[in-house]
């Protein structure tokens, strides 16, 4: 079993623990008390990060994850979460950032706990969430994002 690291902005870039695998998880700090035993089923065989955007700015932890993935050799990056959380959702965001500027240098994994158990997200939904216009033309089932309300304003 391979170590938990500790925490994102607290690790060394060339921290042992990540150095033997090509793998590496960023999981939510809030993960360790509130659900142990799944996040202890994930991190059986991958080194693990904890990371907290509630208190940690996601501009300090994308830096560090970047200079972790520069120098290290990670080939996938799977980002755990809680589901419907406000903060934890930037982890998401933020690996997908990452991957554009390492132009497709790495994979990703998104899973966010549900009842217990970790499910996947597709990157295309963690793209999706970004865009509060898409997240709408999806609830409505249109292909417009709403009515314009400054141009319904002016009309009044």
């Amino acid at each position: 079993m391979l170590p938990r690291c500790g925490r994102l902005l607290d690790t060394n870039c060339c921290a042992p623990c990540f150095k033997r695998s090509t793998r590496l998880v960023i999981y939510s700090k809030c993960l360790e008390e509130t659900h142990p035993e799944a996040l202890q089923r994930l991190l059986a065989n991958i080194p693990g990060l904890a990371a907290c955007p509630e208190a940690e700015h996601i501009n300090m932890l994308g830096f560090k994850l970047a200079s972790i993935l520069t120098r290290c050799n990670i080939k996938e990056v799977i980002v755990a979460t809680v589901d419907g959380s406000m903060h934890c959702i930037q982890l998401h965001f933020m690996v997908e950032e990452l991957e554009k500027i390492f132009e497709g240098r790495f994979e990703r994994r998104h899973l966010i706990l549900v009842r217990g158990d970790f499910r996947e997200v597709s990157k295309e939904s963690v793209k999706i969430a970004r865009f509060l216009s898409k997240v709408e033309r999806l609830r409505r089932g249109s292909a417009t994002p709403g009515r314009n309300i400054i141009d319904q304003h002016r009309k009044a």
